[in-house]
């Protein structure tokens, strides 16, 4: 077996493991049925998602900084696939005035949404705040992605239980996120340049990702939604994600801590998402973390409900003191 294939586990509850390719864990399933929103679709593993999807026949709407680069996106995955039902609407995930401009537009323009795939990010970039004036890896990965849920949750369980098809929604988290504490629910330190560490913010927002899927599982279930959110870590590939870091100090280094080959090809590494989004065997899971298809453990930090509610509580007045408007 090749250096970049080595199997998480064998005989794994799913089935499938780390060199699973997200054509492999949606094989036969038909999603002609279902509406997809993939946030981060223009590069990368979510490139990848909406490609699967839409080869499964689901409609897969793709948010895009502009129109032009998305529509760049949708030429190239058509040249794949002619028959693909795909969408390009302009949304930048860092501003929140046009994150609720993307959701005005798509619940006024789309009957249905049932897959809500919130994969976009950044990692580890030098220090920036976004135009709401919140550190940018923080803004992009978590606080976009709440708001972007929130505005469409709505729609989502009006689908579910119009159709009688379970919704879901899918935070793409890492494995990084086992470096953060947590403490951090103050926004004069997230917005601190002179403590900024890029490695350290990007963790932040990976935990924040995890507790944001764990609160608004525990909020559907005591509405008694149907509608599951869930997070995953994807594995660690080379995208363009990692453009400012030194890639191979990262895979060498943490290879020697864990023992293990590390690095995923692109189609291996949207699996986790697709298997979620699509897979029989993931109805009814909510609340949980996975890896390789797997159910998997998160950090304890990740698993505190407490620390769940206060970000979820912290994330409600960034967006009350933000300059979005209503």
């Amino acid at each position: 077996m090749g250096l970049w294939n080595w199997p998480w586990k064998a005989g794994s509850p799913s089935g499938f493991s780390s060199s699973s390719t997200a054509e492999e864990v949606t094989e036969g399933i038909d999603a002609s049925h279902l509406t997809a929103i993939v946030t981060g679709a223009t590069n990368g593993i979510g490139k990848e998602t909406a490609r699967v999807l839409a080869l499964r026949g689901a409609k897969v709407i793709i948010p895009s900084r502009t129109m032009e680069s998305g529509m760049k996106v949708k030429e190239s995955l058509l040249e794949q696939n002619p028959d693909a039902k795909l969408q390009v609407m302009e949304m930048d995930l860092s501003s929140l005035s046009s994150v609720d401009a993307f959701a005005r537009s798509f619940n006024s323009s789309n009957k249905h949404l049932n897959i809500l795939i919130n994969n976009a990010g950044i990692m580890a970039c030098p220090f920036q705040l976004s135009r709401d004036g919140i550190e940018l890896q923080f803004a992009t990965n978590h606080l976009g992605h709440f708001l972007l849920t929130n505005l469409l949750l709505k729609k989502m369980k009006a689908t579910a239980k119009e159709t009688g098809i379970q919704g879901k929604i899918i935070n793409v988290s890492s494995l990084a996120h086992r470096r953060s504490d947590g403490a951090w629910f103050d926004l004069d330190k997230i917005n601190d340049k002179s403590r900024y560490k890029p490695v350290a913010a990007y963790s932040r927002s990976k935990l924040a990702n995890i507790l944001h899927a764990n609160e608004l599982s525990r909020r559907l279930q005591e509405e008694g939604s149907n509608v599951m959110a869930n997070s995953l870590h994807p594995g660690m590939i080379i995208t363009n994600i990692a453009r400012y870091l030194n890639i191979n100090v990262v895979v060498f280094s943490l290879a020697a801590t864990l023992g293990k080959p590390l690095l995923k090809s692109i189609p291996q590494g949207a699996a986790t998402t697709c298997y979620l989004a699509l897979h029989p065997n993931a109805t009814n899971i909510t609340g949980k973390y996975f890896v390789n298809c797997n159910e998997a453990t998160p950090s304890l930090k990740a698993r505190d409900k407490a620390l769940g509610k206060g970000l979820w509580e912290f994330s409600e007045e960034l967006l009350k003191r933000s300059s979005r408007q209503p």
